[in-house]
Parts: structure tokens; sequence; C-alpha cells
């Protein structure tokens, strides 16, 4: 069995910009995964710890070529939107990226 590759980002927002920013990703990021083939699904986690807003994209992808065709050459890299500095705190420079084996 080929394994699909999973990619993980992770952001971080304040509390009160939370469900502006989970908007803004459905605007965004989430139709560009969406429309990269290879791309197998898409999700976003939410966790809320005091006044911080965490934030995760979870994608899977049938092979590190699909990634490429969305995050470029580099695609260790994180990718970012011009609007994410309206909301991000920080601009975390690469993602995860895990072989993942469904059974």
């Amino acid at each position: 069995m080929k394994p699909v590759i999973t990619r993980i980002w992770h952001g971080t927002t304040r509390v009160e910009h939370a469900d502006i920013y989970l908007d803004y990703l459905k605007k965004s990021g989430i139709p560009d995964y969406k429309n990269i083939d290879g791309n197998l699904s898409v999700e976003v986690w939410r966790k809320t710890e005091g006044d911080i807003c965490h934030f995760w994209t979870v994608t899977k992808w049938n092979s590190f070529d699909s990634i490429k065709n969305f995050a470029g050459k580099q695609y260790e890299k994180a990718r970012y939107y011009p609007d994410d500095k309206d909301y991000l705190l920080d601009f975390e420079e690469h993602v995860e990226h895990y072989e993942t084996f469904e059974y």
C-alpha cells in the first residue's frame, strides 16, 4: 500500500480573531488546497488556550509532487497569504510532513 502524505501547518491568533480567521481560511487556503490535483482531504483543527487560539491545517496528499504543486519547490516551508498578517501572531517557517498509513 502506498502511503498518503499528511501535511500539517500550525498558526496562532488572538482568541477574539478565531472565528474571523476560520472564515478567512475557508476563503483563502482551503479552496487552494482543494483545487490541487492529488489533494485528498483538508481538516482544520482549532484549540483555545487562554487568550490564544491555535489552528492546524491537516491536509492529505497522494504524493510529494502534489504538495509541490501547492507549495512550490520549497514545499517544507509554510505558505502564507497576504491577509494572514492581520490575524496571525507569528509565522512559523516550516510545516510537518508524515507518511500516513490507513488500514
